[in-house]
């Protein structure tokens, strides 16, 4: 019997896939932006707290990786089919470390993580119990991202680097079918993305209020046809510029958008102002401030670009084998 091995002359490759994102950055930025925002809503909204829900991710991922290092592959009805996932261990100095979180409240996290029942010590085990989770399974993520990756393959055929459109449907059985492998990826994408821009904001919290600001303004610019501006001017004409393209975003939106309190967001957006990442208008409208700190931004969005076009190949790449 003829077995079909994989192509490999006809591998996407992570290169081009950031040549074609930074080429058609003013397409790319309204869709990426609001869709990392979405998730961010989820994020905190588990916990209502980022610290504890980074050192979940962080566990799961230490898990995802060792089924890979040892060749096991669960799809996302077997990885789900069971509330407990058992990890390696709980070492508050790693997680500390890794997630650049102070010690004491990296401890603190933990116990409150085993009050809540989402972490379980059993006979030496340590569990992680996703019944304690509400809205655990992560379909509507997947659901955007695939959207998002079918979205950008029809750039990548534009540009030549691919043969055939990748469409939403492939993206999403390539991912449940690998589920526990494309996870491993999707957080070893997001996790350092976090955590820089936790360095630059001081804390998440600030870092998601800056981004539903940057998400409106993003959401604002896909109205309007800027397919031919440069990315230089699409940056200044909506995110950098002197003026403001677009009417800002008030606390009460911010707060119902990302599911933050009011007071913590109000407080946030006020070290936002002071910070120069944001500026307020005389009807308490918040809209992103001029270019202050737009070199150093840029450089984050730059690496999480690279990470993002790693991520898709590896998918993309995945879908064409299960197509084939």
């Amino acid at each position: 019997m003829r077995i079909n091995l994989p192509s490999i002359s006809k591998q996407i490759r992570s290169e081009d896939i950031h040549y074609t994102i930074s080429k058609n950055f003013t397409s790319i930025q309204p869709i990426w932006v609001p869709m990392q925002m979405r998730w961010m809503n989820n994020l905190y909204r588990t916990f209502h707290d980022y610290e504890k829900f980074m050192i979940i991710m962080y566990l799961m991922l230490k898990t995802f990786d060792y089924y890979s290092k040892n060749f096991v592959k669960l799809n996302y009805d077997e990885f789900f089919s069971q509330n407990e996932v058992e990890v390696e261990n709980l070492n508050v100095m790693e997680i500390s470390n890794a997630l650049n979180i102070p010690k004491e409240t990296a401890r603190r996290k933990i116990n409150e993580l085993e009050e809540l029942g989402a972490i379980k010590k059993s006979n030496k085990k340590i569990i992680i119990d996703r019944s304690a989770w509400p809205s655990m399974k992560p379909e509507e993520t997947i659901k955007s991202l695939s959207h998002f990756l079918s979205i950008l393959s029809k750039m990548l055929f534009k540009e030549g680097f691919i043969l055939e459109q990748i469409s939403s449907d492939q993206i999403v059985r390539a991912a449940k079918d690998n589920f526990s492998f494309v996870w491993k990826l999707y957080y070893e994408m997001q996790i350092p993305m976090l955590l820089t821009f936790k360095k630059i904001h001081g804390d998440l919290e600030t870092f998601h209020i800056h981004g539903v600001c940057l998400s409106n303004h993003a959401l604002n610019a896909q109205k309007i046809d800027s397919s031919k501006m440069s990315k230089e001017l699409f940056l200044d004409r909506f995110f950098f510029g002197d003026k403001q393209e677009f009417i800002g975003i008030n606390a009460m939106s911010i707060s119902d958008i990302s599911g933050i309190p009011r007071a913590t967001v109000i407080r946030k957006l006020n070290k936002l102002v002071k910070g120069n990442f944001l500026i307020i208008d005389s009807k308490k409208h918040y809209s992103t401030n001029r270019g202050v700190h737009k070199k150093k931004l840029l450089v984050v969005q730059n690496n999480t670009f690279i990470n993002l076009s790693k991520f898709a190949a590896r998918i993309y790449n995945l879908s064409l084998i299960k197509n084939n």
